[in-house]
């Protein structure tokens, strides 16, 4: 039986050329980049010239950015370190209902410190409206962090007007763009960001390892305890490796190819849904088909299907989907995201499916993956009628 992967919000496979920079680095280039010896020297040459290519890719400069295990420990790092620095000059912080749980795991921490943390709500299309934002703005806000696109929905999160109204405000401004950063051209700058967090695993890279971007002049306070890596910024031996592998699945991410990703995967959800419609299938979209969203993500909800049913029967047809985010997989605790933009007593709760589209998707894929949606939904919809 062939296996379709529709899941690549939760993670994409290593692109080969990927694999093949990793496996060189390893076999040929395995010194510690602390070390004073050719070897060492060998591999801090190879984790400059990574920084370099990052940096890049996002406007900033190589100084600024900070590799990281992935963007939940960048996440942490962000928003744990600057509420901690920035304690004296107010408690507030501002972010959404519908971050990650990387996000929302350390508001919830920093809230049992005695932070007073906002959680902005979102409209049922999972989108953010400005005029909440500044109702929550005030003198003693000290952080926002605010993600760049839904990794469930794909829903896309104003960071730029966010960004302008707090250039002459004291609170730093933080977003998590490990669903955006693979298709968007992201200037820091133009965004008005002070910190930035992404993955490689997202990008078609190696699991393990991602990055923190910080706004220069602000000195990160170290949040791991050790040695004097990342120029005392984030203790531990870098993993080069993974560093090579995602600073190469960086440079495959061209304009033309983030342009060609968007412009295919809103033709794969245009194309499904068409034969959805055809078909006679009773769903509704969660989220919106604006061509500006992240457009890998396509949420749906099958009225009257089990998510549970729909996504066994699929994975047994051969076709890996989800039902949400892969950071709460096998918790029965329903989709955060979803309740924030219907109730929590809203059957989209349990009745929805997340398809996710990525580099090595087709469309002979989707079209597949249409058929066989068809027909289980009809099988269930008549089983449940006897």
């Amino acid at each position: 039986m062939q296996h379709i992967y529709l899941d690549n919000a939760a993670t994409t496979p290593m692109a080969p050329a990927v694999v093949e920079a990793m496996t060189n680095q390893m076999q040929n280039d395995f010194g510690n980049a602390s070390s004073s010896h050719w070897f060492g020297r060998t591999a801090h040459t190879e984790l400059d010239a990574a920084r370099k290519t990052i940096a890049q890719s996002i406007n900033a400069k190589p100084d600024d950015i900070i590799f990281t295990s992935g963007a939940t420990e960048a996440n942490n790092t962000a928003i744990k370190t600057v509420a901690h620095a920035m304690a004296s000059k107010g408690k507030h912080i501002i972010t959404t209902a519908i971050e990650h749980p990387s996000v929302l795991e350390s508001m919830k921490a920093l809230e049992r410190e005695g932070f007073n943390v906002t959680y902005l709500p979102v409209s049922e299309t999972g989108e953010l409206e400005l005029a909440d934002f500044d109702a929550a703005l005030d003198d003693d806000t000290i952080l926002v962090s605010v993600m760049m696109g839904n990794n469930e929905v794909g829903s896309r999160l104003p960071i730029k007007a966010i960004g302008e109204r707090l250039v002459d405000h004291q609170a730093l401004f933080h977003t998590d763009a490990t669903q955006t950063y693979g298709f968007y051209y992201i200037d820091v700058d133009a965004l008005h960001v002070d910190f930035l967090s992404t993955s490689a695993h997202k990008i078609n890279g190696p699991k393990g390892v991602g990055f923190l971007y910080r706004r220069p002049g602000y000195k990160l306070l170290p949040f791991m305890n050790g040695g004097e890596q990342e120029k005392k910024r984030r203790a531990g031996t870098e993993n080069i490796a993974g560093i090579v592998g995602m600073a190469k699945a960086v440079s495959l991410l061209t304009p033309e190819v983030k342009a060609k990703h968007q412009a295919d995967f809103y033709g794969f959800k245009q194309q499904l849904l068409k034969q959805l419609d055809d078909a006679g299938i009773d769903y509704a979209l969660n989220g919106s088909l604006k061509p500006d969203n992240p457009n890998h993500v396509l949420n749906m909800w099958l009225k009257g299907l089990s998510t549970y049913a729909l996504q066994t029967n699929l994975d047994l047809a051969g076709f890996a989907i989800s039902g949400g985010s892969a950071c709460t997989a096998g918790s029965l605790e329903p989709s955060h995201v979803l309740i924030a933009m219907f109730g929590k007593d809203s059957p989209r709760i349990g009745e929805s499916i997340r398809v996710s589209f990525g580099t090595y998707t087709t469309a002979e894929e989707v079209q597949a993956f249409g058929v066989a949606l068809i027909k289980i939904a009809n099988r269930l919809h008549a089983r449940a009628k006897k």
